[in-house]
């Protein structure tokens, strides 16, 4: 895609995230994108994201979900309240409560295409429903709720070593 993802918009003390951190260097970069109502990420796991031989790690899966919706809930904030990706003060989300339903393997090898769709924006809180598809069969489902951190939030010092 060839537009900015949300994640890319994230000011640089809030891009450190190991799933989706476009300044870590070790961490996987999930980059989430407006498609109409829907937000899509997409990701092709590697060897070293296997559970068993063919199949993914579960807590990949929950990343991208998480990610997806963290994202996903920064952005359906911006679009409420009329406002760019750009603008100040900038929002960025985190993780309320994630919920993941793991319906059937997801095969190690296909891009996985996660798709998101806002159900809830209630002020600070945003509720995301998340689906994980390979090759068009859905694999899991998940629910994010994510909250805006709040302007005054006070960070531990980052360490972050290349």
């Amino acid at each position: 895609m060839s537009e900015k993802a949300f994640q890319d918009y994230y000011p640089d003390d809030y891009s450190y995230c190991y799933g989706c951190g476009r300044l870590n260097p070790a961490g996987l970069h999930i980059k989430t994108y407006w498609d109409g109502d829907e937000t899509i990420s997409r990701f092709t796991p590697r060897p070293e994201h296997m559970a068993v031989p063919g199949f993914v790690y579960g807590g990949l899966i929950a990343s991208l979900i998480d990610c997806n919706g963290t994202g996903a809930a920064a952005a359906a904030i911006y679009r409420a309240e009329g406002r760019p990706l750009d603008s100040l003060p900038a929002v960025r989300c985190v993780t309320a409560s994630l919920h993941v339903d793991y319906l059937k393997p997801t095969p190690l090898g296909p891009e996985l295409e996660i798709r998101g769709r806002i159900s809830e924006v209630k002020g600070r809180k945003v509720t995301v429903d998340i689906t994980v598809s390979a090759d068009g069969v859905v694999t899991a489902t998940g629910r994010v709720v994510a909250v805006q951190i709040p302007e005054n939030f006070v960070m531990a010092e980052k360490k972050i070593e290349n």
